[in-house]
Formats: C-alpha cells, sequence, structure tokens
C-alpha cells in the first residue's frame, strides 16, 4: 500500500513539528502499543514516539496521544472498580465522622494531593513551555537517555529495597511521594508507571502494590490529560477524526486491561529486572539507529 495512502500530512498545532492524521488500522495498531506499554514501566510516550517512526508514518502528535490514553483509564476503571469504591465510600463515611485518620481517608487524599504535581507542571508546559517541550523535549535521543537512566534507576530500587510493605501500610505522604514521582512522566521516556513503581520500590512497597497503587493513583492525571486534549484533537480545527479515535480508544482499552491483569500477576512472584533490561536495551538500540542514521532524532 503506497505510504500516501497510510496517512495524510499535516502541520502540528506545536511548532514545526510534523504530525499526521492517523487512519483506522493506524489507530488499532498505536492503540495497542498504549495499551501495552501505558501501565508497564517502560514509557507509553516513548513507544508511541519511536514505533511510528519505525514504521515512518512520522509523529502522531501529543493530542493524539494524550486522548487515547482515555481507553487506558477505562481499562483501569474496570480493573480496579472495587478498589475504587472501597476508597470513595471509605472517604466519604471518614469525612462523614471526622476521622481523618481512616485509611481509605489517607489513601484518598494521598491520591488527591500526589496529582497536584503532575497537573502543575503539565499546564505549565502546555500553557507556557510547548514550543520548546514539543521540538527540544520530545525527541528520540532525550527518550533514549532517559529511557536508560529510568532502568538503571529501577535496577537501583529492584537491588536495595525491601519490598514488605503492602497496601494496608499505605499512607497519605505516599501518594505525595509517588505524585512527585509521577510528575516526572512529563519528560518523555521516564514512563508515569516507571517513575511510580520505582518510588514505590524506593519506599519499601511489594512489587504488587506498588503498580496497584501506581496505577490508582494514575487514574486522575491520565484522565486531566486526556480530556485536555480532546478539544484541541477534534473541536474546530482539530485533525483527529472520529472512526480512527474510536478504533484507538477500543484498542487502548482492550490491551490496557490485559497489561494491567498480567503485571499484577506477574509481580506477585517476579521482580522488576526484565523491564530494567528491556529499557536499557530500548535506549541503547535508539541511540545506536540515531548514531547509523536509520532514525532521524525529531
Amino acid at each position: 500500500m503506497p505510504q500516501a495512502s497510510l496517512a495524510a500530512a499535516t502541520t502540528d498545532a506545536i511548532g514545526d513539528a510534523s504530525v499526521w492524521t492517523p487512519n483506522v488500522f493506524q489507530a488499532i495498531i498505536l492503540g495497542m502499543v498504549q495499551g501495552l506499554t501505558e501501565f508497564l514501566p517502560i514509557s507509553s510516550t516513548a513507544h508511541l514516539k519511536v514505533v511510528p517512526e519505525v514504521l515512518q508514518w512520522g509523529d502522531p502528535g501529543v493530542a493524539f496521544t494524550a486522548v487515547i490514553q482515555l481507553g487506558s483509564i477505562a481499562a483501569v476503571l474496570s480493573y480496579f472498580w472495587e478498589d475504587l469504591v472501597q476508597v470513595t465510600t471509605g472517604a466519604a463515611r471518614a469525612i462523614a465522622k471526622s476521622d481523618y485518620q481512616a485509611q481509605d481517608f489517607r489513601i484518598a487524599l494521598g491520591i488527591g494531593l500526589g496529582t497536584i504535581p503532575i497537573v502543575f507542571f503539565g499546564l505549565l508546559i502546555k500553557f507556557v513551555f510547548a514550543e520548546f517541550y514539543e521540538t527540544r523535549v520530545r525527541t528520540l535521543i532525550v527518550i533514549a537517555v532517559v529511557s536508560i537512566v529510568m532502568g538503571i534507576l529501577l535496577g537501583v530500587a529492584e537491588k536495595i529495597c525491601s519490598h514488605k510493605r503492602d497496601f494496608s501500610s499505605l499512607s497519605m505522604s505516599d501518594g505525595i511521594l509517588m505524585g512527585c514521582a509521577q510528575a516526572l512522566a512529563l519528560i518523555p521516556g521516564v514512563s508515569r508507571s516507571g517513575s511510580t513503581i520505582t518510588a514505590g520500590l524506593f519506599m519499601g512497597l511489594e512489587r504488587a502494590t506498588a503498580a496497584r497503587f501506581s496505577f490508582l493513583l494514575g487514574i486522575p492525571a491520565i484522565t486531566l490529560a486526556g480530556l485536555v486534549e480532546l478539544k484541541g484533537a477534534l473541536g474546530e480545527g482539530g485533525d483527529v477524526s472520529w472512526l480512527p479515535l474510536l478504533a484507538g480508544l477500543i484498542s487502548a482499552a482492550v490491551f490496557s486491561y490485559l497489561a494491567i491483569a498480567w503485571l499484577i500477576k506477574f509481580l506477585q512472584t517476579q521482580s522488576t529486572w526484565i523491564f530494567v533490561w528491556y529499557r536499557v536495551a530500548f535506549g541503547i538500540v535508539i541511540l545506536g539507529a540515531i548514531a547509523a542514521g536509520m532514525l532521524q532524532n525529531g
């Protein structure tokens, strides 16, 4: 199939970055990439940048990638619905009784406060540093270097920390600290789940507990990111049509659910070393491909 029939060239609203309008097939592939990488500690942003480049599709842009994250939110809401109901109703009961030491209240407050850093810096990037971010930060070299650095940090956390605290030991401070780590995910290649799971391991959480809390903490942040970009993607002058977007959302939801279920089960018995080595190898391969002229640092 001719390349011209696969994608139409467009110009992103931010700077001179070249983006394209995905068709249904491409949207499904991007949704699959989003779903499989959003909750694994390997950076969905990095893979949504690299995979289209490798396939010579171009950059789908920030708006499209943020919107299809809503499919991942649907998956995490479905998977953790009972946890969400428990925390929400438990926090409401605690407020009604003025029992501010109740665990559900402290977890809910921790999630709320932990969302503030990524919202603050996300809005700062969007409205103040948008062009710099799109043209200087969202580059393959940044993604590669950051992937290696975060892989090493995950390895350090895996090696030196105890991993003994379970979900019942979570507190408000855990949410705040993990929320600060979550804000690092605004740098492409960091990985929201990667930074928060790494932080959780450094705080002594069990691997599965760190992942579970990471997913719960990510619900407000990913939802807000998707909603903020939704108007830009579909509103007046938006360059994403409904059918590809719907295909991408469904694909992301299905593969996100599968990834969540697999990772929770995997981390109950296994370590995170597979992700450490993957991240380091991923970054080295990208740097090698750029050096060899196989990829452009765009």
